[in-house]
């Protein structure tokens, strides 16, 4: 199962950041629009996440409490057909919708994620990739934090699930 470090920032100055991380060399990898249907799980988070060119079946399954955010993932895209959630709906109970448009740039095995999130605002999310040792992704997940100016004591422990939810529940 794959696994990545991450954090998720809420940010006033998505272009800010984008700015500095260009700069560091990092690459412009796509703009999407997504909607991703989270599911009742007893364990992990369960999400359809529909894009116009296919839609992705994704589980993750990570320890919020702790002082950093290490997810295991798995993905299984599935062809584009039309309204998917209509499927997954029959087998599942969805209980949040998130709708958001993603910028996605690679840094060195690290995908910036610029999101601007319907309802919650705006957001940056850092996925430093294990592609040898959880140190060494721990050191390039810190150069880029560090670089990018990011105060990790504001950092976010939740999906945006739960987010949405707390904001629907207002």
């Amino acid at each position: 199962m794959p696994r990545n470090l991450e954090v998720k920032l809420q940010i006033d100055n998505l272009s800010r950041l984008k700015e500095i991380s260009l700069k560091l060399g990092a690459q412009k990898h796509a703009l999407l629009k997504q909607k991703d249907i989270y599911y009742n799980t007893d364990k992990g988070l369960l999400k359809l996440r529909i894009m116009p060119e296919f839609s992705e079946f994704i589980f993750y399954n990570r320890n919020e409490s702790d002082g950093e955010r290490w997810s295991d993932y798995n993905l299984l895209k599935i062809s584009n057909r039309e309204n998917p959630e209509d499927f997954f709906n029959l087998l599942f109970e969805p209980v949040a919708v998130v709708e958001k448009e993603r910028e996605v740039l690679i840094y060195d095995d690290t995908r910036i994620h610029l999101d601007r999130v319907k309802n919650l605002g705006e957001f940056l999310e850092l996925e430093t990739v294990v592609t040898s040792t959880l140190d060494d992704a721990k050191r390039r997940f810190n150069f880029l934090a560090e670089k990018l100016n990011l105060e990790l004591n504001n950092q976010i422990k939740k999906s945006y699930k739960n987010l949405v939810m707390e904001n629907d529940s207002k």
